[in-house]
């Protein structure tokens, strides 16, 4: 595919903040990220996986304050990136105060049974940013798309 004929594009969904929906965020999101040939397979389920975790997230804050809003999830296709965000209206939280996980290979990390989202979204997106505060959190995936 030349680049004149890259896909270009949005894709937008609202869902229920309910577990349920997380199949159908992941299949609408990896289906689109593939759209772009240029992104290996690995990398469609890179960009799945973050995107799951990030309605995970967005389920669980909003649960804890009782908002049954839709969350939304936007995925572009612009250029060489693909770009996914993930909007709740949970109580916000601060993306400073997540404790950076101990090495897979120390003991500590087996104390670690949930809270791995972020970190996830840190390593395996080539950016990830939050914008949070009371009204809600804004999760922004960014993935480098480059020719194969």
């Amino acid at each position: 595919m030349s680049s004149a004929s890259r896909p270009v594009g949005s894709v937008e969904i609202a869902v229920p903040p309910t577990p349920e929906y997380l199949q159908v965020v992941r299949a609408i999101v990896g289906a689109t990220a593939a759209l772009d040939d240029r992104l290996q397979p690995g990398r469609v389920a890179d960009v799945r996986l973050v995107v799951s975790e990030a309605v995970t997230n967005a389920i669980r804050a909003q649960a804890t304050v009782g908002v049954a809003a839709a969350i939304d999830v936007r995925c572009d296709l612009v250029g060489d990136r693909i770009i996914v965000e993930v909007a709740d209206h949970g109580p916000g939280f601060d993306p400073s105060a997540v404790p950076d996980l101990p090495e897979v290979e120390t003991p500590e990390r087996l104390r670690h049974e949930s809270g791995l989202g972020v970190s996830l979204m840190h390593q395996l997106a080539d950016s990830a940013q939050f914008e949070s505060g009371p009204g809600g959190t804004i999760v922004k995936l960014t993935f480098v798309v480059g020719d194969a």
